[in-house]
């Protein structure tokens, strides 16, 4: 069984929206099991970490980069950096924000350098532009989508959770694989 982690934080739940849409879509690929993992939460949850076989990292994107809580958590990995305890595991990653480019691609770039350091092997969203739909932002490092826009309750809508979902889909695709040794 292919063991999905999806690491957040979401300031307004927005990005929360996303974190479950990722889930949906790693969940719906048979023999995959996928958690969620808001960073608030990750003192109870590093065994989770430890034990997967890829997690996916989401974080809106506050001033051009990762909040400030996700930032914290990435601090905390020290020790398992250290010891590279992530090293070979599957990574991803997801960020929203209120603007159509709101600087995504710096967070999704910190996110992808953060994975690197620890030694793991980072899975690109893989998919085409399809306006109004999935990928409708263009992003090819990870997902990237919108909310809060106008009203500012807004959630990311359906183009931008299916393109989490996607996400999903496709790094619980490449878990089993690495995990059969493809």
């Amino acid at each position: 069984m292919a063991r999905i982690a999806i690491v957040y934080h979401s300031g307004y739940g927005h990005t929360k929206v996303i974190a479950e849409a990722v889930a949906r879509g790693a969940s719906s690929i048979p023999g995959t099991e996928a958690t969620l993992v808001p960073v608030e939460e990750i003192e109870r949850h590093w065994a989770t970490l430890e034990d997967s076989d890829a997690i996916v990292f989401g974080t809106p994107t506050y001033m051009g980069c990762v909040s400030g809580p996700f930032k914290m958590f990435m601090d905390a990995t020290a020790r398992i950096w250290a010891e590279q305890k992530w090293k070979d595991k599957l990574a991803a990653g997801f960020t929203n924000s209120m603007g159509l480019s709101g600087d995504k691609l710096n967070t999704l770039q910190t996110l992808a350098v953060f994975a690197a350091q620890h030694g793991m092997l980072w899975v690109g969203l893989g998919e085409l532009v399809v306006p109004d739909g999935v990928n409708r932002l263009s992003s090819y490092l990870g997902a990237m989508t919108q909310a809060g826009n106008v009203p500012p309750d807004q959630e990311p809508g359906p183009a931008d959770q299916a393109t989490g979902e996607t996400l999903g889909r496709r790094v619980a695709r490449s878990a089993e694989r690495w995990r059969r040794g493809a």
